[in-house]
């Protein structure tokens, strides 16, 4: 049995570190390792994968929506939110699954920043479209999709025929009117993240934020981006991407090895790896 996790770029991920944690406590002989994988690779990677004994795999940027033609099947949350994170290979079929919104809701509750009635959310790529399904099923009254392309916010709302999604503008007026009546503001984007060089152009829609307001961004490296640490000077409480890496990958192992987990033992060994790692 071998495990990997693909994206570009990759390397950098601490999936590893949380999935070796988590197969050790379990006392399973298992390597979990990064491959980079390139945009347009993936017919290449699934057929590599399958010879080599890759038995299951995590995907991150930029393959979370192109895997969707490629899989055999998708399971229920990767269906409905287009986008997969997870993939295993289960009677020489490849099976598609999404562990980003229930590791995210996870992070969130963990943190103190769940519930919140109203959420403006940045981006509209796999992650974000996981994210947004599952704060609108948890309860939100609003979760606005926030997209330079209109088109694909447009697209993503549409998608669930849920009244509590709304596309918007990514323009900074847009974001300030939006900041100003969410109680949690979330960054689905790449921007900040290390390697990508791309960085938000205005931080001026913090500003708008009402007190106590979170600012959650799925990005783990750096562990504090500009948005976070902008946010911190501002007063606001802010959560990094760490918590809800974690909290999907319990998730995607327990698909990995087809049965139930202990899911609190497994996220306490993966966080102490990762307080290892840092010390």
């Amino acid at each position: 049995m071998k495990l990997q996790v693909i994206g570009d770029p990759v390397l950098h991920s601490k999936s590893p570190v949380i999935h070796g944690a988590m197969l050790g406590a379990l006392g399973l002989d298992v390597s979990y390792t990064p491959q980079v994988v390139r945009r347009g690779e993936l017919p290449d990677y699934l057929r590599w994968a399958r010879e080599n004994g890759v038995t299951g795999f995590n995907a991150t940027m930029p393959h979370k929506e192109d895997l969707l033609p490629l899989l055999d099947w998708l399971d229920g949350d990767a269906a409905l939110c287009g986008a997969v994170n997870t993939v295993c290979l289960r009677g020489g079929k490849w099976i598609g699954f999404n562990t980003d919104g229930g590791g995210a809701q996870a992070a969130l509750e963990g943190a103190g920043l769940w519930p919140a009635r109203n959420v403006a959310l940045l981006g509209a790529g796999g992650a974000a479209k996981a994210v947004a399904f599952r704060l609108a099923q948890a309860g939100a009254e609003r979760v606005w999709v926030c997209n330079r392309t209109a088109e694909r916010a447009e697209a993503l709302c549409g998608q669930y025929r849920c009244q509590a999604l709304a596309p918007a503008g990514f323009d900074p007026a847009t974001l300030r009117r939006l900041a100003a009546q969410s109680q949690l503001l979330v960054n689905c984007t790449s921007l900040g993240m290390a390697g990508c060089g791309r960085q938000f152009e205005d931080f001026s829609f913090l500003d708008a934020l009402p007190q106590g307001a979170g600012v959650f961004d799925l990005i783990y490296h750096p562990a504090q981006t500009e948005l976070l640490a902008q946010a911190e000077r501002r007063g606001l409480p802010t959560l990094n991407g760490l918590p809800m890496l974690v909290n999907q990958a319990v998730l995607a192992l327990e698909h990995f090895l087809d049965r139930p987990l202990d899911r609190k033992a497994m996220a306490e060994a993966a966080a102490s790896a990762l307080r290892g790692e840092e010390a």
